[in-house]
C-alpha cells in the first residue's frame, strides 16, 4: 500500500465519503481492510470525536512532513501541468480524483468538479478579459464634419459629411465647440503655416493634428504606392546635362536657389524647366523628362523634418538619383542606404558636385545608387510607404475610435479584467495586438517561462498565421516587392505611439524592459507592422 494511497484513504474517511447508511461505523473499503479494524462504538467514543479529529489532522501533517523534497517538487510540477494541460491530459475517476497519464499507480489529486478548475489559463483569460464596449462602430460609425463628404474603405465604420440628428465625433476647422475633437489637417510646411507645428496647434486647441510630420497624430505624407510607380524600370540616361530641375517658387526662404547657382558655378550642367533659372522652354511631362537624366534636383521650398514632397518621390520613380535640399532627415525616406545625395548646407555643394561628376563617369559606381531598383528597397522604406495604403481619413477614424475606447476603459464603471493568470509556478499574460491600419485587436498569450521579445514576435506570427492573415499592403504594393506569403515583422510597438517613434526611434531595451512594460500595463495593446 503506497503512502499516497494511505493518505487518500485517510482523506476520504475525514470527508465522510465512506460511512454507511446508518453512520454508526466507518467502512474500511480502501485497500481491502476488514470492517472490524475501524469499528468504533459510538457511545464509548462519541464524546472523544473532536479529539480524534485533531489527532487525525496532526497525523496528516506529520505524514506530509515526511515526504522528501524531491517528492514535493514532483507533485508541484504535476499540479502545474495538470492546470495548464501542457504535458499530459488529465482524466477523472468517479470520486473527482484526477489521474495524470491514466496509470492506476499514479498519484491522485483531489479537485472540485467544475470546468473553471480544469481549463487552461488562456481559455480562462479569454473569457474573463472579454468586454462589451458601449459603442459598436459598425452600426454607429465615427462621424467627422467640416469636410467634403467622401466614401472610403476602412476597417471600421467611418463617415464624413453631415448626419442630422446625431452629434459628430470630430470636426475640421478652428476649435469652436465642446464635446468633439477638433482637427488640423494640412500638407504645407510649417515655415508657411505655423499652425501646422504640432505644439502650436495644441496651444490653439486642436485635439488631432494631421500634417506631413510623422510625429503628428495622423501623418498625411506625399508618399504612396498607388500614386507613384516607385519600381518603374530604369531607362537609359540620354541627356548631356547631368541633372534636371523643376523650381517655380523663386522666393523660398531656404538656400535652394543658391545651391543651384553654386552647382552651375562648379560646372555641373543643369537643365532647368521651372520658372527659376529656366533654360529649357519646352513643356514636358516631369517624370518622363527626369528618366533621361542621371540626377534630379529635388529641392524643397523649406528644410523641415518629414516635409518631403512629390519632387523626391518623382525622382525615385524616374530612376534618377535625387540631389536633395530639404528635410534634414531625408535619409529616413531613402529607398536604401547610399541611394541619394544630400546638400545639408551650402558648404556641402562642392563635395556633392564632386560626387555627381565621379558617379557620372563611373557606371558601376552610379549603378550602386540605383541597386534598390533591381533588388528592392529596404524594409524601412517599405514600412514607410505601406502606411499610406490606408487612406488618411480611415486612419483618422481609427485614431478617434481608439481614443474613445481608451477613455471608456479608464471610466469607473468599466469591467476590471485580470489580464494575467498564475497556475503553479508560471504566469500567463494576456496582451492585444493589431496590424497597423486595422482597428480590431487579436489576443496573444505570453508565458512567464519564456518572457522575451523573440517569444512575443513568435506568438504574433503564430496567431496571425493561424488566422490566414493577409497584410494590409499586399494588394497595393508593387508585385515585384510583395515577397512570399510568409509573415515578417518589421516593428512591434505600444499602441498610441507616433509613427516617427514606431518607425525609427523606439525599441524595448531588452527583455527586462519588455517584461516591465507588460507588468505595468495590464492587458497591454500593441501594433505590428508586417513587411
Amino acid at each position: 500500500m503506497t503512502k499516497v494511497g494511505i493518505w487518500r484513504g485517510k482523506y476520504m474517511r475525514m470527508m465522510g465519503l465512506v460511512t454507511n447508511s446508518r453512520g454508526s461505523r466507518t467502512e474500511a473499503i480502501h485497500e481491502g481492510l476488514p470492517v472490524s479494524t475501524l469499528a468504533v462504538p459510538r457511545r464509548k467514543w462519541g464524546n472523544l470525536m473532536p479529539l480524534f479529529a485533531i489527532f487525525v489532522v496532526i497525523a496528516e501533517i506529520a505524514f506530509l512532513t515526511r515526504l522528501d523534497l524531491a517528492k514535493n517538487a514532483a507533485m508541484v510540477d504535476t499540479v502545474a501541468d495538470f492546470f495548464y494541460g501542457s504535458r499530459e491530459e488529465a482524466t477523472f475517476d468517479n470520486l473527482g480524483f484526477a489521474t495524470l497519464g491514466g496509470d492506476s499507480n499514479s498519484e491522485y489529486l483531489y479537485q472540485k468538479k467544475s470546468n473553471s478548475e480544469y481549463e487552461s489559463c488562456e481559455k480562462w483569460l479569454e473569457r474573463e478579459d472579454a468586454v462589451t464596449y458601449s459603442r459598436n462602430f459598425t452600426t454607429d460609425p465615427i462621424l467627422v464634419v467640416g469636410a467634403m463628404q467622401e466614401e472610403i474603405s476602412c476597417s471600421l465604420g467611418c463617415k464624413f459629411g453631415s448626419d442630422e440628428g446625431r452629434a459628430p465625433d470630430a470636426s475640421f476647422g478652428s476649435p469652436r465647440q465642446d464635446g468633439m475633437a477638433h482637427i488640423r489637417r494640412s500638407m504645407e510646411s510649417t515655415i508657411y503655416f505655423q499652425e501646422n507645428d504640432i505644439a502650436v496647434a495644441r496651444r490653439k486647441g486642436y485635439d488631432v493634428v494631421m500634417t506631413t510630420s510623422l510625429s503628428s497624430d495622423v501623418p498625411v505624407g506625399y508618399f504612396s504606392w498607388a500614386e507613384y510607380d516607385i519600381m518603374a524600370p530604369v531607362q537609359p540616361k540620354t541627356e548631356s546635362a547631368l541633372a534636371a530641375a523643376f523650381i517655380s517658387n523663386c522666393g523660398a526662404p531656404n538656400f535652394r536657389l543658391q545651391a543651384l547657382e553654386a552647382l552651375e558655378k562648379l560646372n555641373v550642367k543643369i537643365d532647368s524647366y521651372g520658372g527659376c533659372h529656366r533654360n529649357r522652354d519646352e513643356r514636358v511631362d516631369k517624370v518622363e523628362a527626369l528618366k533621361r537624366y542621371k540626377f534630379s534636383l529635388a529641392f524643397e521650398n523649406s528644410n523641415v523634418e518629414d516635409y518631403v514632397t512629390e519632387k523626391f518621390f518623382q525622382s525615385l520613380v524616374a530612376g534618377s538619383i535625387p540631389v536633395v535640399v530639404g528635410a534634414p532627415n531625408i535619409q529616413d525616406f531613402a529607398p536604401s542606404p547610399g541611394s541619394i545625395l544630400h546638400i545639408k548646407k551650402l558648404t556641402d555643394v562642392e563635395s556633392v558636385a564632386k560626387s555627381m561628376k565621379t558617379l557620372a563617369e563611373n557606371p558601376e559606381a552610379y549603378a550602386q545608387y540605383l541597386r534598390w531598383k533591381y533588388e528592392g528597397p529596404s524594409d524601412s522604406f517599405k514600412a514607410l510607404l505601406d502606411m499610406a495604403v490606408v487612406h488618411s481619413s480611415c486612419r483618422l477614424c481609427i485614431h478617434l475610435a481608439s481614443a474613445i475606447r481608451e477613455k471608456e476603459e479608464k471610466s469607473p464603471g468599466f469591467k476590471k479584467r485580470p489580464c494575467s493568470c498564475t497556475r503553479g509556478s508560471e504566469t500567463v499574460y494576456h496582451v492585444y495586438v493589431r496590424e497597423r491600419g486595422r482597428f480590431d485587436m487579436e489576443s496573444i498569450f505570453l508565458r512567464s517561462g519564456n518572457f522575451t521579445l523573440e517569444a512575443m514576435k513568435s506568438a504574433v506570427i503564430s496567431k496571425f498565421a493561424s488566422l490566414n492573415h493577409v497584410p494590409i499592403w499586399r494588394s497595393e504594393r508593387p508585385e515585384s516587392i510583395r515577397g512570399s506569403s510568409e509573415l515578417k515583422i518589421y516593428r512591434i510597438y505600444p499602441l498610441g505611439m507616433t509613427q516617427r517613434r514606431a518607425l525609427y526611434t523606439f525599441s524595448f531595451k531588452g527583455d527586462d524592459d519588455f517584461r516591465n512594460h507588460l507588468e505595468t500595463n495590464p492587458c497591454a495593446k500593441f501594433e505590428v507592422i508586417f513587411v
